[in-house]
């Protein structure tokens, strides 16, 4: 059986959440500045997020005791191997059903079609995750990496060809045999399909630099203006694909763009830099924001984000350390729902 027959959905990020897990930084080639750097950045995150919610860190064994004076004590230290740390691309995504029980799906992790070796410790994690809090798990036959999709929780899932689609991930299935896939695993009706993400994002355009759901019927979209740049022409024919959206509810989308930031390089390659690679959390918004040249845009994003989420608590964060390793805050999490765990 799979999940959607046996009544569970993957829910939306919005929704009551038991806690945040996260993996600390261990691959030194991609963070050429230096861990220690990138393992400040992922502290300063964790202690955010610890005042809305628990937060759990995966931590190599031998890191635990370090990875603890760096988060404090609201963070709570979980030793476990690892390779990378990208929990939102190797965990589990979590499930639940009418009765608020839980269980998840194991997706197969490949390192992003390959690109970084070796990956069979983050292939395992999600699995010893799950069995650690005791929540069953559905192994799905498909290749995918949590932030490669969006959710609404109603029956939607957003994504992009060019990630969902390219053959470095599931060569073996077209575009019917992946939806179908989703649809048997996470619940999900409707299936949106923009065409590319970022430049220069080594995931090959996940979702969660682009857009996502801010609520059901209620899409927000990282926009890019200047004809010049090599993310306006993909940004304008997301944006025209949206004009056209219906959701499974039958609802039209309101769509609600944010600029990017200006432009940035660092050690001669452009950064992926997306406001919409934000994190809800119980209570709040954790987002991401660049300095310097950015304030504008980081301070135009805040105000749409506290616009979109009036009861929320908009908390920026710097979100420099992070981008240099390839992602942001959305990237480094990944949210266990409010439930118990099915008896299945």
């Amino acid at each position: 059986m799979v999940p959607a027959k046996m009544g569970f959905r993957m829910p939306a990020e919005w929704e009551p959440r038991e806690r945040t897990f996260m993996a600390w930084p261990v691959r030194t080639e991609i963070w050429p500045d230096g861990l220690k750097e990138a393992q400040e950045g992922y502290a300063r995150i964790a202690r955010e997020i610890a005042a809305f919610e628990e937060v759990v860190m995966l931590v190599q064994p031998h890191l635990a005791d370090e990875a603890g004076r760096m988060c404090g004590a609201a963070v709570e230290i979980l030793p476990m191997e690892h390779d990378d740390s990208w929990l939102r691309d190797n965990g589990p995504t979590f499930l639940i059903n009418g009765q608020g029980e839980l269980a998840a799906v194991n997706w197969q992790f490949n390192a992003w079609g390959g690109k970084y070796q070796p990956y069979d410790q983050d292939n395992a994690v999600a699995g010893k995750l799950l069995a650690r809090y005791g929540v069953p798990v559905f192994e799905a036959p498909l290749v995918l990496e949590g932030g490669s999709i969006h959710v609404d929780g109603e029956g939607t899932l957003m994504t992009t060809e060019q990630c969902l689609l390219n053959k470095n991930r599931n060569p073996q299935l077209g575009k019917r045999e992946i939806e179908r896939l989703l649809g048997q695993y996470l619940a999900v009706d409707v299936i949106f399909w923009l065409k590319q993400g970022l430049a220069a994002d080594e995931t090959d355009g996940h979702v969660d630099n682009v857009a996502c759901f801010v609520r059901p019927g209620v899409i927000a979209i990282q926009a890019c203006h200047d004809p010049a740049d090599l993310n306006y022409s993909a940004s304008q024919e997301n944006l025209k694909l949206l004009a056209d959206f219906t959701d499974a509810q039958g609802r039209r989308a309101e769509v609600v763009q944010i600029e990017q930031p200006p432009v940035r390089y660092w050690r001669g390659q452009r950064l992926s830099m997306s406001y919409l690679n934000y994190y809800p959390v119980n209570g709040g918004i954790i987002v991401p924001v660049f300095g310097g040249d950015a304030q504008a845009t980081d301070e135009a994003a805040v105000r749409t984000l506290q616009r979109l989420y009036p009861d929320r608590k908009i908390v920026p964060v710097d979100g420099m350390p992070i981008i240099k390793g390839g992602g942001n805050v959305h990237c480094i999490t990944q949210q266990m729902p409010a439930g118990i765990p099915a008896r299945l």
